[in-house]
């Protein structure tokens, strides 16, 4: 199931407009805020999807009967461009174990490229509700190759997917990877996807327009 937040009217599209902007996006600050907002949102709706039980409350003045959420939930990114994204879910969830995984592009030619993972720290698993975000999805194969080995952690109960920017292209690549109970979340999609895999219209290199470029 994906869900697609360009399709409402709604202040989510502001936030989104904004990060694409070129004139805006040169503030660093307010870059990494938006993609902040975009997760926040996303995770209220995500909350939706959540299991509840009826809870007692004890108040300074008596008891009250509020429903909050019995699932165990891992929150995980790839570094770096995933950081603001996965800060902005973990507003949110603020009591959620987190994962961070390490993947990047080892390029054999201009078009070519393999992914490599250097590092994962992650808790279990098992019985969790795994929500991994990364701010822009291309062609699908970092995520892919993240999911692989965040399933060496063990086997979560539902995995959710929260992308800012995606492809048709890299959604249908991903639907083929991953269990097809997986649910998608994405800011908007975008048709076209350049030889060396950049996304277009797209925003550029979010984690270079977060953090600066690199060398």
């Amino acid at each position: 199931m994906i869900t697609n937040f360009s399709k409402t009217n709604s202040i989510f599209n502001q936030f989104l407009a904004e990060i694409r902007d070129a004139k805006i996006q040169k503030d660093r600050l307010r870059f990494r805020r938006n993609i902040e907002r975009i997760a926040e949102i996303m995770a209220y709706e995500l909350s939706k999807t959540l299991k509840y039980s009826e809870k007692e409350i004890t108040t300074p003045l008596g008891e009250a009967m509020m429903h909050t959420c019995d699932d165990e939930i891992v929150l995980a990114t790839i570094l770096r461009a995933g950081v603001p994204m996965h800060q902005g879910l973990l507003n949110y969830f603020d009591q959620a174990d987190s994962a961070f995984v390490s993947a990047y592009r080892n390029h054999s030619s201009k078009e070519d490229f393999e992914i490599d993972v250097e590092y994962c720290a992650s808790p279990s698993l098992d019985g969790k509700v795994l929500i991994i975000s990364d701010p822009m999805l291309a062609t699908g194969n970092s995520l892919a190759a993240v999911y692989e080995v965040l399933k060496k952690y063990g086997t979560p109960k539902q995995l959710h997917l929260v992308f800012g920017i995606a492809t048709e292209q890299g959604l249908g690549f991903i639907e083929k990877k991953l269990p097809k109970s997986t649910k998608i979340w994405v800011g908007a999609v975008d048709n076209e996807l350049t030889a060396q895999s950049y996304i277009v219209p797209g925003l550029g290199d979010a984690g270079d327009l977060a953090y600066g470029e690199k060398v």
